[in-house]
Order: structure tokens, then C-alpha cells, then sequence
């Protein structure tokens, strides 16, 4: 048995949740205790960041013990530097999101606070389990607390939404669990480093392939998959809208990193030229479907479908270049979206209503909150000097390389991130100050700034500085590009594009 800060990390929020279960139902209490776990976690992690070795390209920290020996599954986890960041990323995002949400969640507070704590246990053990069976148990359970999320304390059709999330997305995790008791039946183990040594035939390699590339191009979700998106973040609450965006999505982008290419790489090169057209028709759909919303926040939702396409190109790029900046593009569109939806909900909480034509002129009531929208907007759409650029040019740059032709097609999803986000945002805060709602709209509050601070720091950071972030994710990524056969140019050109 070996227990260390992983498994630590991964109690902290599940302990909090159970807590819950024991204290008086007063709201002071139950915000002390959720944020008190949410943050204990958040240090705990850090706790991994300052223990793992950025130079080794291997797992590292491995904790095992037990858990059902009589099929050979144990309850094993471990990280690399893809998997630490979005562990970073949902420890660090929790703790904001439940502060968010406590001025607009009145109704069960309780447990809207143990959801979304069994929720980050959930989802942090999909980033770090090294054991199959207890990938898919994890990936499965966050169906479940996001499903409550949704369906509780969402809007008007919050439970048409939570069920169309709820069947999709179960539809391909049991597709994937199939795949993983092929795998089983021919090792006798769900050991991830067992299973990845297993030398599989092509044809099964393309079955497998495409049973896991359903359950994480849902989750993503790549078009055409991803229908369930939009109503999930339109009648999601503020804080089920920021996760979903922020952390939910990523995991179909990281199973893709870490089951998909290198269990499968056979299937994964022949794949990957159809994949990156596919990339390309998503990254272009939901800039074109976003560019025609009235609804803010189902603009933002579509807006995440592009977004999301250009990391799933850079994944098939394969090459270190975009491969790499992928990864970093998971991290910064769970900043910037995350950010907006949180900017959504503030705006919400206070005019009860989304309608982009309802508002106008805003920026000379909410001064505050309209700088925060711009520089989010533009981190967004990858302005120069914020997060989003160091992603999003690197992966065109390494795309260019592999496939000129969907480097030059997505490069005009850049350019129509740039229309959607700045037009919304010119006819909500700019223009003449008309009606009284406008007129009376307030500012934002001392929580909500403080929210939000802690995102346009890393915005800010990562655009000026991305280095750390490459050399964390870097050697995990060439490592997952040799399992999988491919000619991988080195990184440095765009890293170094990227610091200026």
C-alpha cells in the first residue's frame, strides 16, 4: 500500500462533501467547510507540483493499493505533466467557483456544495488513475454530481438539459468500457503500463481506437457530438457552466492524450488526417453558429466548441509543436471561458437576462466589469501578450507544419473569434446607455473582483511568460508521440516565439 499526496488531493473535496452530510444546514457553515476542502485540496496539489521532477517524461508519484484483487484492479494513480496541470487547474478553479456561487445558489446550498465537491474528487481522479477500470469508474461518476448540478439548480429547462448530458455522455463511456474489457481479456490486468505494452493487431486497433475516440470526442465534445453542449451551458447554474467549460471538457482531451494515441498508435495515424478535418469543420461551425447567437451565454457555449477544436487539432497534428500548445490551449480556455461564464452569471444575477440586444451602453454604469469582459474577450480570441495566443499560434504553427491545409482553414476561426467575441461586446457596453435597467446595473462587488483576479493574473502570466507551462508539459507530450511512431519536431522555435 502507498498513499501520498495524489490520493490526499483526490479525499480532500470527497471528505468535505461527507462533512456536509453531519453540519447544521446553516449557509455560513456550509460555505466554511466547502471552501475550507476546496482550498485544502488546491495546496495539496501544490504539494505534487513541488515533488514532481519536470525533466522526466515518465509517470511519477505512483500510489497503489488494493481495491479488487480478484480481477486484478487495483487503486492506482500517478501523474505526468499533462495530467498535473489540469489537476492544477480543477483545484485551483473550485474554491473560485464556490465563492461565485454563493451570492446567487439559495436553494440547497448543502448540497449544491457536496455536488460540486464529490465532483472534483470525480474528475481528479480521471487525471490521475493508472488503473483502467478505475479510469471508467471515475469518468463515469462525474456524470452523476454534474447531472444534479444541472438538473437542481439550473433554468427553465434545466432537466431536458441535465438528461440530454446525462444519455450522451453515458452512451460513450459504456462504449469505452467495452473496449477496456477487450483490453482486459487479453492482459488478465487493467494496469495501464500492462496494457500499453500489449501488442495489438490493426484491425483491433481501429475498433478499440474508435470505441474510446466516441467516449472522449462526446466529452470534448467534437462536432458532430456536440449537441448536448449548448443546452448544458445555457440552463447550467454560473458555477455548473464554469466547470463544465473549464475542467469537464478537458477530460475527453486528456483521454485522447493518454489512452487513445498511445495504446492505439497504428489507429491513431491513420485516423489523424480525417481527425483534423473534422478539427477544422468544428473549429469553423462553432465560430460561425456563435457569430449568430443572441443569447451571451450560449455564444460563449458555441464559442467552446471552436475553442476545442483547435486542441484537438493540435492533439492530431502530432507533432511536440502542437501537441504541446494543446495541452496549454486546455489550460487557457479553462481560464478565459471560465472567466466569462463567471462574468455571465455576475451580469445575470443582476438584470435576469442574457439577451445580448437587452443590454447596451453598460460600460458607463459597470466600468469594472466591462475592463474585465474586454481583457477576458481578448484573451479569448488570443490576443498578443495574453494566454490564448501562446496556445493558439503554436498550435497553427505546428499544424502548418504537418497539414498546411487545416493550418490555413482553422487559422480563420482566429479571425472569427475576433468578430463574435468583440461585436457582443461592443453592443453590450459600448453604444448609448438606454432603458432603466441599464441605467440602474451595478458594478461589480468586492467578492465577485476577487474572483476574478486570480484568473487575469495566470492570463496575464502565461501570455507574458509561458515557458513553465511548455517545459511542465513538453517531455510528457514527446513521450506519448514516440509511443506513437511519429516524427516529432522539437518545440523550441515556438517556445521561443511564445516568450516574446
Amino acid at each position: 500500500m502507498s498513499i501520498g499526496p495524489i490520493t490526499l488531493t483526490l479525499a480532500l473535496p470527497l471528505l468535505g462533501a461527507l462533512v456536509l452530510a453531519f453540519v447544521a444546514d446553516d449557509p455560513r457553515v456550509v460555505r466554511i467547510v466547502g471552501l475550507a476542502a476546496s482550498v485544502a485540496a488546491f495546496v495539496a496539489s501544490l504539494v505534487l507540483l513541488v515533488d514532481f521532477d519536470v525533466a522526466n517524461s515518465s509517470m511519477q508519484l505512483h500510489e497503489t493499493m488494493s481495491w479488487i484483487p480478484a480481477i486484478g484492479a487495483s487503486f492506482s494513480l500517478a501523474v505526468d505533466g499533462v495530467s498535473l496541470v489540469l489537476i492544477l487547474l480543477t483545484t485551483f478553479l473550485v474554491p473560485l467557483i464556490l465563492v461565485a456561487s454563493y451570492g446567487s445558489v439559495t436553494v440547497s446550498l448543502k448540497g449544491y456544495v457536496a455536488a460540486f465537491l464529490a465532483l472534483e474528487t470525480a474528475v481528479l481522479g480521471v487525471f490521475a488513475a493508472t488503473d483502467l477500470l478505475l479510469f471508467a469508474v471515475f469518468f463515469e461518476f462525474t456524470l452523476v454530481p454534474m447531472y444534479f448540478i444541472i438538473g437542481i439548480w439550473g433554468g427553465a429547462n434545466r432537466r431536458y438539459a441535465a438528461v440530454k448530458f446525462f444519455l450522451y455522455t453515458t452512451l460513450g463511456g459504456l462504449l469505452m468500457l467495452v473496449g477496456i474489457l477487450y483490453l482486459y481479456s487479453q492482459t488478465g490486468t487493467f494496469d495501464y503500463e500492462a496494457i500499453r505494452a500489449l501488442e495489438l493487431g490493426t484491425t483491433e486497433q481501429h475498433w478499440l481506437f474508435a470505441a474510446f475516440l466516441l467516449a472522449f470526442a462526446i466529452k470534448v465534445p467534437i462536432f458532430p457530438v456536440h449537441t448536448w453542449l449548448p443546452d448544458a451551458h445555457t440552463e447550467a447554474p454560473t458555477g455548473g457552466s464554469v466547470f463544465l467549460a473549464a475542467v469537464l471538457l478537458k477530460m475527453g482531451t486528456f483521454g485522447l492524450l493518454r489512452y487513445a494515441l498511445p495504446l492505439f498508435p497504428d489507429a491513431t495515424r491513420a485516423w489523424a488526417p480525417w481527425l483534423l478535418g473534422i478539427a477544422v469543420i468544428g473549429i469553423l461551425y462553432g465560430s460561425l453558429v456563435a457569430l449568430m447567437q443572441s443569447d451571451i451565454k450560449r455564444l460563449i457555449a458555441y464559442s467552446s466548441v471552436a475553442h476545442m477544436g483547435f486542441v484537438v487539432l493540435g492533439t492530431f497534428a502530432l507533432n511536440t509543436t502542437a501537441t504541446t500548445a494543446s495541452v496549454v490551449q486546455m489550460i487557457n480556455h479553462g481560464l478565459s471561458t471560465g472567466a466569462l461564464f463567471l462574468l455571465i452569471g455576475f451580469l445575470y444575477e443582476r438584470r435576469h437576462t442574457r439577451q445580448i440586444a437587452a443590454f447596451g451602453g453598460l460600460a458607463k454604469r459597470v466600468p469594472v466589469m466591462a475592463g474585465f469582459w474586454l481583457l477576458v474577450s481578448m484573451s479569448s480570441l488570443a490576443l498578443p501578450g495574453l494566454n490564448g495566443f501562446v496556445g493558439e499560434f503554436p498550435i497553427l504553427l505546428g499544424t502548418f507544419q504537418t497539414a498546411p491545409w487545416a493550418g490555413v482553414l482553422a487559422a480563420f476561426g482566429a479571425v472569427l473569434a475576433a468578430l463574435y467575441l468583440l461585436w457582443a461586446y461592443q453592443r453590450m457596453f459600448h453604444g448609448p446607455l438606454v432603458g432603466a435597467d441599464n441605467e440602474h446595473t451595478t458594478d461589480l462587488k468586492p467578492r465577485e473582483i476577487g474572483v476574478l483576479v486570480p484568473i487575469v493574473v495566470l492570463i496575464v502570466a502565461i501570455g507574458l511568460y509561458p515557458k513553465p507551462l511548455f517545459d511542465l508539459v513538453e517531455p510528457s507530450v514527446e513521450r506519448v508521440l514516440t509511443e506513437v511512431g511519429v516524427d516529432a519536431p522539437a518545440v523550441e522555435p515556438a517556445a521561443a516565439q511564445t516568450d516574446q
